[in-house]
Formats: structure tokens, C-alpha cells, sequence
């Protein structure tokens, strides 16, 4: 029996599948399918004809990210102690940007109406002040069946010292009539500081319900031999994953810092750059002879402490929209036509992007994108771009060696911002 070993890495605008079969390299790129990212991954696993059966999988998964910053994760409620059901809205009032007067602060993913505080208390050596009462349970599943949760998340004061308030409350939320998705905070992150284990375990279950439905669809196709990438750049099962949501949040982009670091290594450059541009956004790493983590980061403005490659991501890729802007000036993504519709040229989107821009300068062929598999609509990119040109007073190609020159700016200063 041969060994089949797939990576799947499926981003905005293209699904990649690369295959090593019997020591032999072969690489597969289809159209993404934003709505189900699974029909997609199915599809290419057809077109290539893989024995699932005797097959491992590794796939980079973009699902929880972008439930995450995209706000479409499951109706999440938080249950914590008696006087701390603000913390998410509390933080650590630090201000990003000290001088802005019009700053304002993420939604949290647990709204107000969805945090209930229980009459339960653990001090800082894990000693119980307070027991967890079964009446104040009964009473808290009344108030989740009632609003319908997808989503509970559990973060009890020093349950990282002793779990067992948490764990007994796991138990009871598991009754609840709609199976909702739980998440405690003492097995997500048993780590000291409440806002940050307390935000990364909303974060955990606010994308738990889309990620457990993904993979639990793909799992069903792929079989057991399914393994998903984690932030930090190795590996977890499937049903880890589905579990555990929150430490697949950087899983594709940590594939390409992997791989790219794989690759400076074998050639001799241990002290790289990684520039991984796809169709959405470009994601930068420095490695200077390492892979650098860390275990503090903020997504969309929601900390989330756990084991994670550090990246820089901008929103620079080949569907970024290039548009004029209130003062003429020409500004370029970071919104992205992705998949679908696609840049002008795919035939259904009426934005100019990137892709746009390369195909009118004669970067790209217009017969031998996807390789040859698809046809790129250069008139129709042509006159659109005439028109956008129209509002920065250039020619179409001019404004097309603009729009490459503003959104290779934009991936000069993520460079920057991780190197200098």
C-alpha cells in the first residue's frame, strides 16, 4: 500500500491542494466556494482522483478566522463569577491609538444581555469561598434555553487553580435542549489574568459552532486521516480542532511561514522573510533562524492567548477593490471581491482589483490562468478600468501601475512593521 499525504489550503479566492504520492509532487488550484469551503476541498479531491481511503490529510483551515473578523460566529453567551460579567467591556484600557478621540472599541462577542454572573467563588490558592449551588445552576439553564444560545463560554475567577466550579457547570449546560457549543476556560487557557482567558474562551466558543459544523462535513469525506493546522505551526486532530477552535485561527497562514521557512532552510537561508500573498490579504513573518510565537496576540481587536506564529497581515492580495477615494487619491483593498464574484476579470465581479491591474500591464496571460483551465475577460477588465481611471485623471494603464504601486506599498510597510 502506497502513502498518500494531501495539504489543503484553502483560501478567499482559490483552494490549493497539493498531493505526494509515492514520493511524486503534484499540485492542484480551483475556485474556493465561500459558502461551503468544503464543496470546494471535495471537488478538488475528486479532480485529482485520491484514494481517500489511504490517504493522510493536512488542512489549513481560514474558517474560524474568518467567523471571527467577518462577526458571523454563533450567538455566544458568557457565564463567569457574581460581579464580573463587564470584564470583556472593562479590558485593560489600553488605547491603541492614544490621541484618537473617535476610537472605538470592538463589539464584544458576548453582549451584555448574554452574560450572566453566578454566586460562586474560588480564592487565588483554589480553596472554595463559595460553592456552586445547584439552584443558581437551575436558574442559569432557565435563562440559556430561553435565549437560544449556539454558544456558552465558562470563565470562572482562578479556575485555572482548581476547575472544579467549571467542570460541574460543563455538565449541567450539556442538558440544555439545543446542544449548545461549551467552552471552559480552565481547559482553553488554565493561565492567570481573566480578561485574556476570559476573552479567549468567548472567542473559542463564539466560532466553535461554525468550525464543529465544518469539520465535522469535511471529516465525513476525508475520513479519520484528517488533521487540521494549528496557529503555533503543528498539527491536531479533527475533533481537537473542533473543540478547540481558537488554536486554528492563524492555521493557513502558519502553513506558508512552515513551509517557507522548510524551504530557506534546505537552500541554505535560515534567516528569512515570509511573504505569503494570496487572494485576500498578504501575511508577512520575519524568522531569524526561528520561527517566532507568541502567545499574545489580537485579532480584530479580541485578545487571544494562545500558541501562535507571529504574523502581520494586510489586506494586499489579488482581489483586492482598487477605488477613488473623498480627495481623488487612489486607495487599493483592504476589502476583496474573493472568490465570488472575483476580480472583473472572472467574468461576474464590476470591481477593479489587483488581478485587473496585472492582466491590463501583461503580467498575466489571459488564456493560461488556472492552468488554461479558465479565460480571463481582458476587455471587460479594460473598460472598467478606463472608467476608474477616468476619476484620477490618468490613462487606464497608468492607473493600473498605480494600483500595483499603492498595494505593493501596503506590503513594504508589513515588511517594515516586523523587521525594523
Amino acid at each position: 500500500m502506497s502513502t498518500t499525504v494531501v495539504g489543503i489550503d484553502v483560501g478567499g479566492t482559490f483552494t490549493d491542494i497539493a498531493v505526494l504520492r509515492d514520493g511524486v509532487l503534484s499540485v492542484h488550484k480551483l475556485p474556493s466556494t465561500p459558502a461551503d469551503p468544503s464543496v470546494g476541498i471535495t471537488t478538488g479531491i475528486g479532480d485529482i482522483d485520491v484514494d481517500v481511503a489511504n490517504a493522510d490529510f493536512i488542512h489549513g483551515s481560514t474558517v474560524a478566522t474568518n467567523a471571527l473578523l467577518e462577526g458571523k460566529g454563533g450567538r455566544t453567551a458568557l457565564v463567569t463569577t457574581m460581579g464580573f460579567e463587564d470584564v470583556l467591556e472593562i479590558g485593560r484600557q489600553n488605547r491603541a491609538d492614544l490621541y484618537d478621540l473617535s476610537m472605538e472599541r470592538p463589539t464584544p462577542l458576548a453582549p451584555w444581555q448574554l452574560r450572566f454572573g453566578l454566586p460562586e467563588r474560588i480564592d487565588y490558592t483554589g480553596a472554595i469561598l463559595d460553592d456552586l449551588t445547584p439552584a443558581s445552576v437551575d436558574a442559569l439553564l432557565a435563562l440559556l434555553a430561553e435565549a437560544e444560545v449556539d454558544g456558552v463560554a465558562v470563565s470562572f475567577l482562578f479556575s485555572f487553580l482548581n476547575p472544579i466550579h467549571e467542570e460541574m457547570l460543563a455538565q449541567r449546560l450539556a442538558e440544555l435542549p439545543n446542544s449548545p457549543f461549551i467552552s471552559i476556560s480552565s481547559k482553553i487557557l488554565p493561565e492567570f489574568r481573566e480578561y485574556e482567558r476570559t476573552s479567549t474562551v468567548v472567542v473559542n466558543s463564539y466560532v466553535g459552532p461554525v468550525m464543529e459544523r465544518y469539520l465535522t462535513q469535511l471529516e465525513s469525506v476525508l475520513g479519520r486521516g484528517l488533521r487540521i493546522m494549528q496557529s503555533s505551526g503543528g498539527s491536531i486532530t479533527a475533533s481537537l480542532a473542533a473543540d478547540q477552535p481558537v488554536r486554528t485561527i492563524l492555521s493557513g497562514p502558519a502553513g506558508g511561514v512552515v513551509g517557507a521557512f522548510y524551504t530557506g532552510i534546505q537552500a541554505g537561508y535560515p534567516d528569512i522573510i515570509t511573504l505569503d500573498m494570496g487572494g485576500t490579504s498578504t501575511d508577512v513573518s520575519l524568522c531569524p533562524g526561528r520561527i517566532k510565537e507568541t502567545t499574545a496576540a489580537n485579532l480584530g481587536g479580541y485578545p487571544v492567548s494562545v500558541p501562535m506564529i507571529e504574523i502581520h497581515t494586510v489586506g494586499a492580495g489579488g482581489g483586492s477593490i482598487a477605488r477613488v477615494d473623498a480627495g481623488g487619491a487612489l486607495v487599493v483593498g483592504p476589502q476583496s471581491a474573493g472568490a465570488d464574484p472575483g476580480p472583473a476579470c472572472y467574468g461576474a465581479g464590476d470591481r477593479i482589483t489587483v488581478t485587473d491591474a496585472n492582466l491590463i500591464l501583461g503580467r498575466l496571460r489571459s488564456d493560461g490562468f488556472l492552468g488554461g483551465r479558465m479565460t480571463l475577460d481582458q476587455q471587460r477588465s479594460q473598460s472598467l478600468m478606463t472608467g476608474l481611471a477616468a476619476g484620477v485623471g490618468a490613462s487606464a494603464t497608468e492607473t493600473a501601475l498605480g494600483i500595483i504601486r499603492v498595494v505593493n506599498s501596503n506590503m513594504e510597510r508589513a515588511i517594515r512593521a516586523i523587521s525594523l
